[in-house]
């Protein structure tokens, strides 16, 4: 069984996307209208409410990677991989829209509030993301292909309990987007390079 195939079950979704569609190993998930997953720095307004996937990690050392494409319709729509640990805890990197310029990577960790970071513009209609667990941290990388890697941000979530990983979609302030997400992969692995990703 995929992840991508396993993730197509509604069980696994915390929060229900507008739609969720398996065909061929690719997940295609819709974002609802006005959703996201943010905790503002400025004003600790807390959005809860965009649609995410979420599975137990193995023990240990893990990566976690997956391959986006979105079809942008609005500022900030997003598709992303995720690190969860609690409303409060938990960081993403997304292939997002620009509200100034083209898609771009952001990632954003929350430990309280949210810091959100703006990464490099993707060129292309599709780039791979992952996530790594090291030790008690995380590190996260962006591909144009799946097999070289750039060091986007690493960060740490503390001791945290109970972490999970998966994605999520978003649309704050658009009325939805679609997210295609395939060659998703989990393995046991320790990031040896951190830098340039292999």
């Amino acid at each position: 069984m995929t992840w991508e195939s396993t993730l197509a079950h509604p069980r696994h979704w915390a929060v229900s996307p507008a739609g969720l569609e398996l065909d061929d190993d690719v997940l295609t998930v819709d974002a609802g209208a006005g959703t996201d997953v943010f905790t503002n720095p400025l004003t600790g307004e807390v959005k809860n409410d965009a649609a995410r996937a979420l599975l137990v990690p193995p023990p240990g050392d893990w990566q976690f990677s997956a391959r986006l494409r979105v079809d942008f319709r609005a500022p900030w729509d997003a598709g992303a991989v995720l690190v969860w640990s609690a409303p409060d805890l938990w960081a993403k990197l997304n292939f997002e829209q620009a509200p100034d310029g083209p898609p771009t990577l952001f990632s954003v960790v929350t430990r309280g509030l949210s810091d959100d970071a703006v990464g490099w513009p993707i060129d292309g209609s599709a780039v791979w993301l992952r996530i790594s667990r090291v030790d008690d941290g995380f590190a996260f990388h962006a591909s144009p292909d799946g097999e070289s890697w750039s060091l986007a941000r690493q960060f740490s979530l503390g001791r945290a309990p109970d972490v999970r990983v998966g994605i999520e979609v978003q649309s704050p302030v658009g009325d939805g987007c679609r997210v295609r997400f395939d060659h998703m992969a989990m393995t046991p692995t320790r990031l040896p390079h951190l830098f340039d990703g292999r």
